[in-house]
């Protein structure tokens, strides 16, 4: 049997899935934002109609869960696993979502890295034959994660300049054993890195560091070069992080500038949002990807995409004890054309 690893942290699928329908709604705010075209729900108010933030929050897995099903012609009966994960602890929007589905279920935490890493899982676990459907779904609610990692919503306290807005939203793609692209051809799974960072309120910075070697990683990996990407997107770096991976990349001599872009700066405004470094939270990589990219790959305006979600692994705890930031990112290689030369 041929070995489907390649280099040191990458894998290449021997049958490659299809993301067969993917689903993303998302809060008042991002939906204000220039990608607000491509969500398929915009909420007019982000408590959804429930009691507090975190039963919103479940609620929004829920609901892109629903619309990534009906997308793609399927219902629970024909999922196998739900690979899902969120910010808030003991994962529970996930799990409370979970129950309803009633599927058997992996619980994930990768802070903000979780979309590309439940990606990854699912579509290892088809192409290792031990499924046909599945289905991952990340969240992340502004309101549940100010009150969990920083400060009361009512304590109204002035933000850093270097903070982000957590993005309030879920995205839902149902990954399936078949023959319709886009397909998920490559996974390259993230070390974790830590540059010593101790400021909750510089979270780019503290992942940009895994951002950089997992895309270095990638390329070494795979031998690709930088011109078969039409866009290389990580997940929530907002400009400084982005900026700081920018010249990490370039320093090991890949000039990706020109296709490189972060979700965390392409889902808001920041000069009329007021959004400081940008976006970032669970949710962001996942409904900028299952809304705006996947729209262009369907289209075909995107022909290879590389997603690099990226994760700052710290808690309160960690935090109050004077601990640093960790760093992780996974990365992705999503096509609409299959290669068999690498």
């Amino acid at each position: 049997m041929t070995s489907k690893r390649i280099g040191k942290q990458t894998v290449r699928l021997e049958n490659p899935p299809s993301i067969l329908s993917a689903g993303s709604i998302v809060g008042p705010k991002e939906g204000e934002g220039p990608l607000a075209s491509y969500f398929d729900t915009i909420l007019d108010d982000d408590l959804f109609d429930e009691k507090s933030w975190e039963r919103s929050e479940s609620k929004l897995q829920s609901e892109a869960t629903k619309i990534a099903l009906n997308k793609g012609k399927k219902s629970t009966a024909d999922i196998n696993y739900l690979f899902a994960g969120d910010l808030l602890n003991q994962l529970m929007s996930s799990n409370y979502s979970a129950r309803k589905l009633a599927v058997p279920f992996f619980g994930l935490y990768g802070a903000c890295s979780t979309m590309a890493e439940s990606l990854s899982l699912g579509a290892m676990t088809i192409d290792g034959g031990f499924a046909d459907n599945v289905l991952c779904v990340t969240s992340s609610h502004f309101s549940s994660a100010e009150r969990q990692f920083r400060y009361p919503l009512e304590f109204g306290n002035q933000r850093a300049l270097t903070t982000q807005w957590t993005v309030t939203g879920s995205g839902a793609a149902v990954v399936s054993k078949g023959n319709e692209p886009p397909y998920i051809t490559h996974i390259t799974t993230g070390k974790v890195i830590d540059p010593g960072i101790k400021d909750v309120n510089n979270m780019g910075a503290a992942m940009a560091p895994a951002a950089a070697d997992t895309i270095i990683q990638h390329f070494e990996d795979t031998k690709f070069k930088v011109k078969d990407y039409d866009l290389i997107i990580t997940g929530d770096l907002g400009k400084i992080g982005k900026s700081i991976a920018l010249d990490l990349i370039k320093q090991e001599g890949y000039d990706i500038e020109k296709i490189y872009r972060d979700c965390g700066v392409e889902i808001f405004d920041h000069e009329k949002q007021d959004t400081h470094a940008g976006g970032s939270g669970c949710g962001c990589s996942a409904v900028v990807f299952c809304g705006y990219i996947y729209s262009k790959l369907k289209e075909g305006s995107l022909n290879r995409v590389l997603l690099v979600s990226t994760g700052a692994l710290h808690s309160t705890t960690s935090i109050q004890q004077g601990e640093s930031i960790p760093g992780i990112a996974h990365a992705i290689t999503v096509t609409n054309k299959l290669r068999r030369d690498g």
